[in-house]
Parts: C-alpha cells; structure tokens; sequence
C-alpha cells in the first residue's frame, strides 16, 4: 500500500517552540514517523507576546513582519523534520500548519479567531502544498473555531469497550469525551487555564519559562479561599460548546483576581493555581462524563507531576498517558493538524458541530498550493 505521509505544525499558548510531525496515515491506524522540535528563541516569544493577550493597538508593520518571520520559521521546522527522517518533499501529501494564536475571540460582537504564520512562505519555501487557516472556516458556520482536535480524537483513541477522556494541557486545557457508544454525541470544550497562568506567575517571581516538574508548586499549599474566588469565574459554569485563550485568562485576570484577596506566599499561589487547573478539569468531566472510565492526557501539563497528581485525586480514575494508545503525550496535537490536513485535502470535513457549536460539519482551512 502507498504511504500517505503528512506533516502536522502546532505552535500553541505556551509559546514554546514548535512541533513538526510526520506521520502516515495509510492504514486504519496511523503511524508516526518522526518528530521535531524547534524551540522559541527569546526574541521570538517577546514578539508574539507583544502581539497577543492584549486588545490594545499594535504596529502593522509589526504584525506583517512576525507573521512572515514564523512562516519562515514553520517552513525551516519542516525542512529539518525531513532532512532527520532522510524523506524527499515529493513524498509528502500536504502540511497542515495551525500557525500561532494571536487573538480568540469567538464571543465578540463579530467573532473572530487570527493565526499567524504565512502558509504561503511554508508551501513556498517547502515546495509541500500547505492547509492553514483551520478555525476561520468553523466560525464562519456560526462556530467558535475551538477545539478543532475532537473528530481527529475520535478517529484515533475511540474505543467500543469503554468511555475515554482526553485531555490536552497546553497553555489552555480542553477535554474530548468520547462515549463508547458511537450513537452518543461526542463533547469536546476548552475548561479553561491549563499552564498559562502557572506559567506566568513564575516568570514573574522565579524567572522561569515553566514550572520543571511542578516542583515550585509542590512546596506551596492551596490556599481554599484564594481558589473559590479564581474558580468563582464565569467562564467556568458556563455550558459548552465554549472556548477560550490566553488573552481571558491573562496576567491582567490573575492580578485582578489577587487584589481582592488577603496577600498569599507566591508559592502558595502557584500550588493553587495548579490546583484550579487541577479542579476544572476534573469538574468538568464529573459534570459531562460521569461514566467516563479512563482518563487519557497529552500536551506539557504532563510533565508536571504536582498537576497530574492533583488531578488523579479528584478524579479517583485511571489516569494515563496517551502514549499508552501510541501516541507520545507531546505530538497529539501536532498529529491532529496533519490529520486535518488530510480532511481537507481528500474533501472531507474536519470540525465537529457539537463541540464547536457551528450550524454544521464544514471543509476546513485554506489550501496554499506547493
């Protein structure tokens, strides 16, 4: 059988660096070929953080040249992507590239959702046709262009034995709920901050990018008040379909929310931000999938054990890695827009209504011609 190979792009809101996968997907179940990853240089975070989490003016120029800068930067991703799995350009179909998130906001007046990072530059300098632009084409159906991953997680870790949760921890944590029965309808929301806010806070007193482990966390305590009051938002008890970013819950959010509060040990507040992510997650899979019996997690929230451990004890479920279905924890996501990639090269759709709230299934993003 001819291989089907596509690249999948995710640049997320932690703003790390970039995922580049290249994956088959030939077969019934699709295989991993090999993956790169291309580290955010500080000047690169600087920018993109100028840019986002904030709705105040911004300098064209500025947002031309960064958009420009990250499709060189993508395309760079894949060339070295393909020079470490010794493949030929030719051999690969297309690269679904979900570009960096500058702006979400599906609630606005006229909603909207921009990604940047020209696909034009990547086709162009990759001689690889390129789909970008995924979540426009959902709000246009009257959806909130998030989460797009549920269908590519119902293709992949669906099983007819038993109900599974999957849960991405990047900057912002979102769920897929999938029933074993396939008759069920298949929920999939953003619950709200995943490390974002635990990522900024500290930078801001540790100098840190990240939280290593969660070991800052760990030697903090909740603090019970401080966590009613964070968890007393209400994007929290609003009912899905809902989404949202880091331009929601930001800096602006979190110190807002401290200054009502008595002043609390900064690693008493870390640990209770940890515990907020912790706690809407865990909520929201009690509240919308109370027979769920296994929990699946992927993105950089895996790696921080305070978190994970916090997470088991809410749930008191089986809590695993999705590589125990095959799938390393830190390439879900990027799979998931090779896979989309796929859906709109072949015609197919690639949102869910349901979990985006559009008025119905739809082709997604733009096709950029190698």
């Amino acid at each position: 059988m001819a291989t089907e190979y596509y690249i999948g792009l995710m640049s997320g809101t932690s703003l790390d660096g970039i995922d580049a996968g290249l994956y088959d997907f030939s077969k019934k179940q699709a295989r991993v070929i090999n993956f790169y990853y291309q580290p955010y240089s500080q000047k690169i975070k600087q920018k993109i953080h100028a840019l986002s989490n904030t709705y105040h003016a911004i300098s064209l120029s500025d947002f031309g040249e960064l958009d420009s800068l990250l499709g060189t930067l993508y395309a760079e991703a894949c060339i070295n992507l393909l020079r470490q799995s010794d493949i030929n350009a030719s051999a690969i179909k297309a690269i679904g590239s979900h570009g960096q998130t500058i702006c979400h906001s599906p609630y606005s007046k006229t909603p909207f959702t921009l990604q940047i990072g020209d696909p034009s530059i990547i086709s162009q300098k990759t001689q690889i046709t390129t789909v970008a632009d995924f979540r426009r084409k959902d709000i246009a159906a009257g959806g909130q262009g998030a989460p797009l991953v549920p269908a590519f997680h119902r293709a992949l870790f669906h099983s007819p034995t038993e109900n599974r949760v999957i849960v991405n921890i990047g900057g912002i944590a979102n769920v897929t709920l999938l029933p074993k029965d396939l008759h069920q309808n298949i929920l999939g929301f953003d619950t709200g901050p995943g490390n974002t806010l635990m990522d900024y806070w500290i930078y801001t007193h540790q100098n840190l990018h990240y939280d290593v482990g969660g070991h800052w966390a760990a030697t903090g305590k909740v603090q019970p008040r401080l966590l009613k009051h964070l968890k007393n938002d209400p994007y929290f008890s609003t009912l899905p379909p809902k989404s949202t970013g880091p331009e929601y819950f930001s800096a602006s959010w979190l110190n807002h929310k401290l200054a009502k509060q008595p002043i609390c040990k900064t690693e008493d507040i870390q640990r209770s931000l940890c515990q907020l992510t912790a706690e809407t997650i865990s909520d929201a899979i009690q509240k919308f999938a109370p027979k769920t019996d296994k929990v699946f997690i992927c993105g950089g929230g895996i790696h921080n054990q305070t978190l994970l451990q916090a997470l088991k004890a809410q749930l008191n479920l089986p809590v695993v890695s999705t590589e125990t279905e095959g799938v390393h924890p830190d390439q879900v996501e990027a799979m998931a827009f090779a896979w989309l990639a796929k859906q709109t090269m072949q015609g197919l759709t690639g949102n869910l209504p349901e979990t985006t709230g559009a008025k119905e299934a739809v082709i997604l993003g733009g096709i950029y011609q190698a």
